[in-house]
């Protein structure tokens, strides 16, 4: 027994045997920045947005009627794909903004175009049968999760004391004790 020691740990080290490790440690847990998380969900949201798209391609008919020029009962011409463009560009530029704008605006600039989009997802459904209830259910449900995450991370940005109002964060106590 006058062989055993002890590391700075309290681990048992046992001569000729590597230390073991009796304690777990936890794992980190670092905050992310809000920009950072709005970037997040933003991509989250085009893969969704643009999978949905791709898969519904599979529909039977649905090709034809791309073929025929008609989508969603809308007619592909210049109009519907210069509105498909913007609908899909809002969002991918949504990543890049989320990461760039100052907080004020980048906080507001979300709140507004996630708002905008809770009803654009949900217009997908709009006309489809019953029969694809679960894909579009399930689609517009994950959507509308990932933009609510939008919505609360933007509406509950951290805030810093303002410096140009000093006196109302910290009071300074001399002018408090004397009556001013």
């Amino acid at each position: 027994m006058g062989t055993e020691q002890r590391s700075n740990a309290g681990a048992r080290l046992v001569p000729g045997a590597s230390p073991v490790r009796a304690e777990l440690t936890a794992l980190e847990d670092r905050q992310l920045p809000v920009q950072a998380k709005l970037a997040a969900a933003w991509t989250s949201f085009m893969f969704l947005y643009i999978y949905v798209d791709y898969l519904a391609l599979y529909k039977p008919g649905f090709v034809d009627d791309i073929l025929a020029g008609i989508v969603h009962e809308f007619d592909t011409g210049p109009t519907f794909v210069a509105l498909g463009l913007t609908l899909v560009a809002i969002p991918i530029l949504m990543i890049l903004l989320s990461t760039t704008l100052p907080a004020r605006v980048n906080r507001t600039i979300n709140l507004v175009v996630a708002t905008l989009y809770i009803p654009v997802s949900m217009y997908n459904a709009t006309g489809e049968s019953w029969t694809y209830f679960y894909f579009y259910g399930l689609s517009i449900g994950l959507e509308v999760l990932l933009l609510a995450f939008i919505l609360r991370s933007a509406w509950t940005w951290p805030r810093t004391p303002s410096p140009s109002m000093p006196d109302l964060v910290e009071p300074n106590r001399s002018q408090i004790q004397r009556g001013r």
